[in-house]
């Protein structure tokens, strides 16, 4: 009877933690325990993450969940890896109300969550919609995304992303048969053009190397006083070059998701282009951080 009540008061949920490109598996392990009423989250989380407690409380209780009135620890599994990025507010979330008999525990081991929690139980987007979607589909799990991710998660080849714009209709899910809307990619997309070589007027030697490197798949050095027209040219390198593999679009994709700001699913397939000031440093160009990453150099 004892072990039986300490399997019902834990709750494993399945997560990513982001490195780089990859999505590495993470278990969000929720044990409620008796004693004076505590929230405990270990496992390495960084300070964004350690935020999610008070996110999680208010969330919770604003959604008209019950937050229990006991000892609760989340370990986010493995421990030596680090645990960045606001996504897991709704694994955590997701884990208490398991753990707490609010949610059916058996229905939860075929999906992976990943979603930021307003303090009204909204969900927000996320980074690395991509990356979590490859990673989902190759476990053969479904992904619960938040509804501004949910498309770009779906650009992957074979992910099943379910598009879930509250806490509340994940609850649905899960306990009264109402299930989450399907996510898929855009079924338009943006026309694909480049600044053209053709509105360049003159410079025939550029040009022809421009067109060398393109054919060749090159590196090219441009050098020059400032005003000669490097940057000009160098733009319409990208237009030269044949449209990008399906493999070649995703990982771009995949990078462009890693920033703040996300990835545009209607802008899939076109080739970044990138233009570092000319004063940037080499640590300013490398960087430590996802948003640095995408600065790095100038990709085409």
């Amino acid at each position: 009877m004892q072990m039986r009540s300490i399997v019902m008061s834990l709750a494993l949920i399945f997560t990513r933690a982001l490195d780089g490109l990859a999505a590495r598996p993470v278990t969000v392990e929720v044990h409620l325990a008796n004693g004076l009423p505590a929230f405990n989250l270990v496992g390495l989380p960084e300070a964004e993450v350690k935020e999610s407690r008070e996110r999680v409380r208010a969330a919770l209780t604003v959604a008209g969940f019950e937050f229990p009135a006991r000892r609760i620890t989340v370990n986010l599994a493995p421990a030596d890896l680090p645990k960045s990025s606001s996504h897991f507010d709704l694994p955590i979330a997701v884990g208490i109300l398991a753990a707490s008999g609010q949610l059916p525990r058996d229905a939860l081991t075929q999906y992976e969550f990943a979603g930021e929690l307003g303090l009204s139980a909204e969900l927000r987007p996320v980074r690395g919609a991509i990356a979590l979607a490859r990673a989902a589909t190759q476990a053969g799990r479904q992904l619960i995304l938040p509804t501004a991710s949910a498309a770009e998660g779906a650009l992957y080849p074979g992910a099943s992303v379910l598009s879930a714009p509250h806490l509340l209709a994940i609850s649905r899910h899960f306990s009264q048969n109402q299930p989450l809307d399907l996510a898929v990619p855009p079924s338009t997309q943006a026309d694909i053009t480049y600044p053209d070589l053709r509105e360049v007027r003159g410079q025939q030697q550029v040009k022809r190397a421009l067109e060398i490197a393109a054919a060749g798949q090159h590196s090219l050095l441009m050098s020059g006083p400032p005003g000669t027209g490097k940057s000009m040219l160098a733009q319409r390198l990208p237009g030269l070059l044949p449209p990008l593999s399906v493999d070649d679009a995703l990982e771009a994709a995949a990078v462009r998701s890693l920033t703040r700001a996300g990835m545009d699913p209607a802008k899939f397939g076109i080739r970044p282009y990138r233009s570092p000031h000319h004063t940037a440093s080499a640590a300013a160009l490398a960087g430590g951080g996802y948003e640095k990453h995408e600065l790095t150099g100038l990709h085409i």
